[in-house]
């Protein structure tokens, strides 16, 4: 078969780019926040809408409701297919519909459900997360149409921002639907607006609710305080033990590596400044390459941390403080052994004799690329083409515990991570956003790629 060339390819798309950008515009004004209810009718329209755009382009689409492992109704999900030859490669596409809450509309600049087109980029909630995500399979299956050489297999998710609690058993119950030879997840990002990324590795997830105890009741911190610490100051204390002078995690047993398949580029430290918002004069911690202390090595994160709030506080020593810990794990290491570590070193590390105890919480699998995959070879090449730059391969901080789900319950499967985020697109963040070109250029690399994998 003669694949198409990238201009061919790039000539369509062109003449379906103001559908493309009225299906991602349409979509962020579902408001399809998956926190407000996975079950409620708001999924089930969004989930509707985007079976409909994809029956447009020629896949066989429905809504299925998922269950949950207990039972209990789960999310509003779109699956469907396209055969063109029971002989051809299968490829499952994959995205998620859900979006992020909103918190503040006050701190955004446009209004957040209204698609706004300025200086080139799209802003409004989920435009690249994962809006864009769907906007890249419709694009690029309507650019093949009729031309289309491989089959063709999605599964757009409706929970995947609230951690998909119902994503296995829907996958196990559907497993004929989904087997394929290649997965493609539509939900990371590139190295930049024009220069693409594969992902090649995601840090797992861990995380543990803390208790530090010093006193059975408040005592006056004129009476008692000096040799009796206050319950926050003893959890800083156990906090601050975790690193070592250069803050680099030192715990033992939880994992360190470099990035999969080696450093192509590493991060510039004045972007990473400007797009993370970090104060002036603050020095990163941590040594090594950047990217590695961003996408290979672990991280620990306070995330919730139970204090008497400042206003209305009295001169009393506080007796117990909760917080949580959220512990991103390098990419291959198991997070219930990492978890384990973690537990183990907070509770060995119990400063002045205070009482320690940690409750085991959720984890989620890391994952790695293969860089020798042949469908990895393809995409590289159909970037190339696609961008008229080479890519540069990239990791991610950042966690999808469901795609080594996918390689566990698919092991001879290939997957590709990519996705239409850049570090711009501020994706769970105000003023989300979506480069317009960029976009272009991800549904013409997806066209490219599957016109390969067909060969």
């Amino acid at each position: 078969m003669v694949a198409l060339t990238a201009n061919e390819i790039r000539s369509r798309v062109e003449s379906d780019w103001n559908r493309i950008v009225k299906v991602l515009s349409e979509k962020v004004a579902l408001q399809s926040i998956s926190a407000n209810g996975i079950t409620a009718e708001h999924m089930r329209r969004s989930a509707q809408f985007v079976a409909d755009e994809l029956r447009l382009v020629g896949v066989d689409a429905k809504v299925v409701q998922a269950s949950n492992a207990d039972g209990t109704p789960g999310a509003w999900e779109v699956i469907g297919s396209h055969i063109v030859n029971p002989d051809a490669p299968t490829v499952l596409l994959y995205a998620h519909h859900d979006v992020q809450p909103v918190p503040d509309p006050a701190e955004w600049n446009t209004d957040p459900f209204v698609a706004t087109e300025i200086d080139g980029r799209l802003y409004g909630r989920g435009s690249a997360d994962d809006g864009g995500g769907i906007a890249i399979h419709s694009g690029a299956l309507k650019a093949l149409g009729n031309d289309l050489k491989v089959n063709i297999k999605v599964f757009i998710e409706g929970e995947e921002e609230m951690g998909s609690p119902s994503f296995i058993p829907f996958i196990e119950a559907h497993k004929d639907e989904f087997a394929a030879d290649v997965i493609i997840v539509a939900d990371s990002g590139n190295w930049s607006a024009d220069i693409p990324s594969l992902t090649t590795s995601l840090r797992g997830n861990t995380c543990v609710d803390v208790t530090v105890k010093g006193l059975e009741h408040p005592v006056h911190s004129g009476q008692y305080g000096g040799p009796i610490f206050d319950s926050n100051t003893l959890a800083a204390l156990l906090i601050a033990s975790m690193y070592d002078e250069n803050g680099d995690l030192a715990v033992p047993g939880v994992a360190a590596e470099e990035p999969i398949g080696g450093l192509q580029r590493d991060l510039d430290e004045t972007t990473v400044r400007e797009d993370s918002g970090v104060v002036s004069g603050y020095e990163f911690a941590g040594t090594g390459s950047l990217a590695s202390r961003l996408w290979t090595k672990p991280s620990v994160t306070v995330i919730g941390f139970d204090a008497h709030p400042v206003e209305g506080s009295f001169n009393v020593i506080s007796p117990e403080t909760r917080f949580r810990l959220s512990l991103r794990t390098a990419p291959t290491q198991r997070p219930e052994e990492a978890q384990e570590a973690l537990a183990a070193f907070l509770e060995s590390h119990a400063p002045f004799g205070a009482k320690v105890t940690v409750e085991r919480g959720e984890n989620g699998m890391g994952w790695a690329m293969d860089p020798t995959a042949i469908a990895t070879k393809d995409a590289l090449e159909a970037m190339t083409e696609a961008f008229g730059v080479e890519p540069i391969n990239k990791g991610e901080g950042g966690s999808i515990p469901f795609i080594p789900e996918l390689q566990r319950i698919f092991p001879s499967a290939q997957v590709l991570v990519t996705g239409p985020e850049d570090p711009k697109a501020n994706a769970h963040s105000p003023n989300e956003s979506i480069s317009l070109p960029g976009l272009k250029n991800n549904v013409i690399t997806e066209a490219l790629l599957l016109d390969k994998l067909g060969k």
